[in-house]
């Protein structure tokens, strides 16, 4: 065959996809497109026709997958509570039982001066026979001796509970040389985080995100029980990692299943409502604890109300993403088709025709696919991944760390600790609101980053105030938390946009986790609050400045398109230049390459999605290149990338599996 008859054999071709490819089309616009039984099939592709956000999905949102986020906030901050340590104590002395409190006080402890000021002792008492000065002495004219011996509190300790009521503290005795073991408990509980997510996101793999959840509930209120009923501290510590297991989990799994029956253009939604309302139930531990002053009692009112929540077990769904990916097509059909009716809308029949032949053909691609597995060690191979691995990482311990520990803070804070926990936990909403508006108008990078120097600073400035300026602690504590937390919503959809599609699962993962060792760290600096009351938030404020300004080295990436493998991850941001860290608005000037395109409209039939070039119908593509392509090719890439595409306005998403479903990951 002559040249002339390779180009005209190659225009018929051409001609004959481009109608293949337009009726295609035409047949998705009715909801009945034939499309061959060899792609991977997405449920994406389905909701637009039965309902993104329908009734049925908003029914499941604010009855069901919303108050399931309850449990979380509840359980995680409890404990706060339950080891609130009295401002006064002091050495218990049996011998002098009879006498009033303030007697006991006044014959027994020593008077110590601590920063000009004399206060009873708290650790020490006098070490004298007390039955025998009782014998010989006249009470009335009883004086302690400042040159008697003194001796550590060998029978325990006695409390003023008139604020303080009820705690582990009084009843197991934490203080003074145990007074570390409040804060073991914490550690204890943030412990146990990571493992539960690991066993539990194989569990909600294996059996199905409704066995995992019920799972989950079950052994958190089989852990609050045990603290109910723990008799000493160890007993209380082990309970505490029991409940620490399910702590991020109990939170995901309803989340994950609320995102995959919502379409793309409301995950952004999902998300933002269900931080907003896990904050609301923060807020609603702070009226809790104010009403109900015992930690047993606490514990009890903070979990028994969730036994409640197994009468889901009648009305939660199971994922349909997870059973098509399981190929359980009838129990999948059931829901989708359930989905439809509620929303007012068909199932398309060519949908439960193509449907298992669709699964099918996938699960046995799959399994004959030979992928080479990507570690966490493949982020770190070349300098410019390795970099922004590193500095990912970095900014996701300092946001988690800040976060959290501003958290654990709040209640040492101002003169009413339930007060300043509520509003530590108010603040959060509006920074959600702001963190929505400015992340699509001025990027990731600059937002993120701004947030966390200025959140670092307000609480550094806490140390030129005066030592009774609470009130202005407090405010400046309150402006740093709102800063913060908005920044913390940040980090998870930009890191997600800065590693690769071919490795956004393991660099996620490995980010979270790494930094999710700065909850381990967080409670032992909280803990220097007791000598120091604004130590802990100056060096909270070091942490978060200090990743603040590390991330300015950071590429955005908004109006950028996105590498989509470990190659095009090295490239983007390569040309960076320190100029770009005082661009406060992002350019719209996106990277050569075959990068994810999100700036562009991808309904635009004339842009070839992983180029950006536009493609001239008719044109037949020039021998040998790799960037040109046939209309039918640009057809079927716009279906399957479309659904991959990490959206631009704000879709702070999790990361999918490769047959769709959600991965849980960890993120507090």
């Amino acid at each position: 065959m002559n040249n002339n008859d390779h180009k005209s054999g190659s225009h018929r071709n051409l001609q004959r996809q481009t109608e293949i490819s337009e009726e295609k089309e035409q047949l998705h616009a009715r909801g009945n497109e034939e499309v061959p039984s060899d792609e991977p099939f997405d449920l994406d592709e389905l909701l637009p026709v039965i309902g993104e956000f329908g009734r049925y999905q908003k029914l499941l949102l604010w009855l069901i997958c919303l108050p399931a986020c309850i449990p979380c906030g509840f359980c995680a901050f409890n404990q706060l509570f339950m080891t609130d340590t009295p401002e006064q104590y002091w050495c218990r002395v049996p011998e002098l039982e009879n006498f009033t409190t303030e007697e006991r006080r006044m014959y027994a402890i020593p008077m110590i001066e601590s920063d000009g000021v004399e206060s009873y002792s708290k650790c020490s008492r006098y070490a004298v026979d007390w039955k025998e000065i009782l014998n010989y002495s006249d009470t009335d004219t009883l004086v302690p001796n400042a040159s008697w011996p003194t001796e550590p509190c060998l029978d325990g300790w006695e409390y003023n509970t008139t604020v303080v009521q009820s705690s582990i503290v009084i009843d197991f005795n934490l203080v003074c040389d145990y007074d570390i073991y409040p804060t073991l408990g914490l550690v204890a509980l943030n412990t146990g985080g990571p493992v539960g997510v690991y066993l539990f996101g194989l569990l909600n793999d294996r059996s199905g995100r409704r066995i995992s959840y019920f799972s989950c509930l079950a052994t958190l209120l089989a852990g609050s029980f045990i603290t109910a009923a723990s008799t000493n501290f160890w007993m209380w510590a082990f309970s505490r990692v029991i409940v620490g297991l399910t702590i991020p989990a109990v939170y995901q799994i309803p989340f994950i299943i609320a995102l995959e029956l919502v379409g793309p253009n409301y995950r952004s939604f999902v998300t933002v409502m269900t931080c907003t309302f896990y904050t609301f139930g923060i807020m609603m531990l702070a009226g809790v604890t104010y009403l109900e002053r015992d930690w047993v009692g606490l514990t009890l009112y903070t979990s028994v109300p969730f036994l409640v929540y197994f009468l889901y077990l009648l009305v939660m769904p199971e994922s349909p993403r997870w059973l098509l990916m399981k190929g359980k097509l009838e129990q999948a059909l059931a829901i989708l088709e359930k989905m439809a009716r509620v929303n007012g809308k068909q199932l398309p029949e060519s949908f439960r025709k193509r449907l298992q032949e669709r699964v099918l053909a996938e699960k046995s691609r799959t399994t004959k696919r030979d992928e080479p597995s990507i570690g966490a060690f493949d982020l770190c191979k070349t300098p410019n991944m390795r970099l922004k691995t590193i500095l990912i990482t970095l900014n996701w311990f300092a946001n988690e760390t800040v976060y959290l520990g501003l958290s654990y803070y709040g209640p040492s804070l101002g003169e009413n600790q339930y007060l300043s926990f509520f509003l530590s936990s108010l603040v959060e909403i509006p920074s959600y609101i702001i963190c929505w508006i400015i992340m699509d108008r001025w990027g990731r990078r600059w937002p993120m980053c701004l947030l966390m120097i200025l959140s670092g600073i307000s609480c550094v400035a806490t140390v030129v105030l005066s030592e009774d300026a609470v009130t202005e602690t407090l405010i400046l504590y309150l402006l740093s938390k709102s800063m913060i937390s908005a920044s913390f919503l940040i980090i998870y959809p930009f890191a997600g946009e800065l590693y690769p599609t071919q490795v956004r699962g393991v660099g996620i993962g490995t980010s979270s986790y790494i930094g999710g060792l700065g909850l381990i760290v967080i409670p032992f600096i909280t803990y220097l609050g007791k000598e120091n009351l604004r130590l802990p938030l100056v060096i909270m404020g070091f942490v978060s400045v200090l990743g603040g300004f590390t991330g300015l080295r950071l590429p955005e990436t908004l109006h950028h398109r996105l590498p989509q493998t470990l190659e095009e991850g090295e490239l983007f941001g390569k040309d960076w230049t320190f100029d770009e860290c005082f661009r406060c608005i992002p350019s719209k000037k996106s990277p050569a390459g075959s990068y994810e395109n999100l700036s562009q409209d991808p309904s635009d039939p004339t842009l070839e999605l992983n180029t950006g070039v536009p493609v001239s119908a008719g044109v037949p593509a020039t021998p040998g290149s790799s960037t040109e392509k046939t209309p039918l090719e640009v057809a079927r890439m716009r279906r399957q990338s479309m659904k991959r595409l990490v959206r631009q306005a704000s879709t702070m998403d999790t990361q999918k599996t490769r047959d769709g479903a959600m991965q849980l990951t960890y993120w507090f």
